[in-house]
């Protein structure tokens, strides 16, 4: 199997190319491994160049994996309303979620902590060390919905046999930027109350991954302890900036429309709202990060939030925080939540097995 992406590129000025759009589609070819089809580029008067890059498939992927990856051959995730945004995401979320609790069997309790609303998730049976450990989930969904609150939960409290509170935070836009923030602080201090700050972790993907720095961060600020450890799966540590990677890929990887971002010109953030994106809690790699948390972090080499991922581990680095990042060839962006894929099972198996070893009983 290989993999055609097809970049356009439109020359705007003599030795300057600005890329304006991918396009991208998986085939079967008839061709053999050993002669895949060719690279090629052809030129459209109006000097748009069509690119051709034939990218292999690696052997190292899943067949479960691999199916997925030939099936994803168009855009999912064309333009959408807000409300049609959530509506999509609602219905899939509940579908996934029942494919969480099948597979990950949990009891599920809807309460609130702090005066926000949580799921209390508990594994069916909790070792004695772990009866004063906790974990807070921050989920998914790019700030404006609910993408993956049980999914992410339900995994993570069946594996590493640790409570899992999951976290309803405010969603952008009506409540921008610092209002999920605010939220999650809220549950932490009111956990406090019970356990130990060493005793907490805190773990979330995309918006949810970028939330646990971003509370990291703000804890640090209120002079409060900071809990025993993160898990930080496929975010950004700052908003000034697009990383390379969110210039290549979309949220499935190469399939989909992509339009290329001028950093010079980044568009409204409807979370970002009017802080200054700068600012060190919204974008921790500007916020001091000495004295953080063991973190993990978790990509995928096909992950629009790769660079990103890696630019805030790297960060954590140079402020001496014991910093891992661990990325999965050839899979896109949180693809954890594909169930069927034996990848999905490592990812969320070494991250429960991170939390577990470095949160404190």
């Amino acid at each position: 199997m290989y993999e055609r992406m097809q970049l356009r590129i439109r020359v705007v000025a003599a030795g300057t190319l600005i890329a304006w759009g991918v396009l991208a589609t998986a085939a079967a070819w008839a061709q053999p491994p050993t002669s895949p089809a060719q690279d090629s580029a052809t030129f459209d008067p109006d000097g748009t160049a069509h690119i051709t890059r034939v990218v292999p498939e690696p052997s190292i992927v899943s067949p479960e994996a691999r199916k997925w990856l030939d099936s994803t051959t168009h855009d999912q995730h064309g333009p959408q309303t807000l409300e049609q945004r959530r509506a999509a995401t609602d219905a899939w979320r509940a579908r996934d979620s029942a494919e969480a609790l099948k597979q990950y069997p949990v009891a599920i309790k809807e309460t609130t902590i702090g005066g926000v609303r949580v799921d209390s998730i508990t594994p069916l049976q909790i070792p004695k060390e772990n009866l004063h450990r906790v974990l807070i989930n921050l989920h998914g969904g790019g700030f404006n919905s609910d993408s993956g609150s049980r999914i992410e939960g339900d995994p993570i409290a069946n594996l590493a046999k640790i409570r899992v509170v999951s976290v309803y935070y405010r969603l952008a836009p009506e409540h921008p930027f610092p209002a999920a923030v605010d939220d999650v602080v809220a549950v932490y201090r009111e956990l406090l109350k019970t356990y130990k700050p060493k005793s907490i972790g805190i773990f979330g993907t995309s918006a949810g991954g970028i939330l646990t720095c971003e509370v990291a961060v703000k804890l640090k600020q209120l002079g409060l302890p900071l809990p025993g450890a993160m898990a930080v799966l496929s975010a950004l540590g700052d908003f000034s900036r697009v990383s390379d990677s969110r210039q290549l890929f979309t949220l499935d990887g190469f399939p989909g429309n992509l339009q290329p971002t001028d950093s010079a010109h980044l568009p409204d953030d409807a979370y970002v709202g009017k802080t200054d994106r700068r600012d060190p809690v919204l974008s921790p790699v500007f916020g001091d990060l000495k004295g953080m948390p063991p973190t993990l972090f978790v990509s995928g080499t096909r992950d629009m939030l790769l660079g990103d991922t890696s630019t805030l581990h790297r960060a954590m680095l140079h402020a001496g925080v014991d910093a891992r990042l661990v990325v999965f060839e050839a899979l896109p962006h949180a693809f954890w939540y594909h169930f069927e894929f034996p990848e999905t099972r490592e990812a969320l198996q070494l991250t429960a097995d991170f939390l577990a070893d470095k949160v404190a009983p």
